[in-house]
């Protein structure tokens, strides 16, 4: 699946991913690929500037953990990333609901299926 139907998402997958607990950047990729049954290929390119971006918005804290001889960041929740996920799952809800019901609309009364 192109990133771009991810666009307007990218920031909810990413906090779901995290919600379990501290990630490397890696490892949110192996993440959101593994959950999405290898659907959802995000590249670093695309990845790491939202990782930073929410982080500063205060969603997101990250640490440098040494693993052997390499450091890599790991990034964790906030209590307001926790709060942004909760609406971001209500947001995708609504969505969800409003273009299934356009799609797949219930037949009407008199209508015929």
């Amino acid at each position: 699946m192109k990133a771009s139907a991810v666009r307007g998402h990218l920031d909810g997958l990413l906090l779901s991913v995290l919600e379990s607990g501290p990630l490397h950047g890696y490892a949110v990729i192996t993440a959101v690929q593994e959950r999405s049954n290898g659907v959802l290929e995000l590249r670093k390119g695309t990845i790491y500037p939202a990782l930073n971006k929410l982080e500063r918005l205060g969603l997101l804290r990250s640490v440098w953990e040494a693993d052997g001889e390499r450091r890599r960041r790991c990034y964790e929740l906030t209590d307001a990333g926790r709060r942004s996920l909760a609406e971001e799952r209500s947001v995708w809800r609504e969505f969800t609901a409003a273009i299934g019901s356009v799609l797949e609309p219930a037949p009407g009364p008199g209508h015929a299926t």
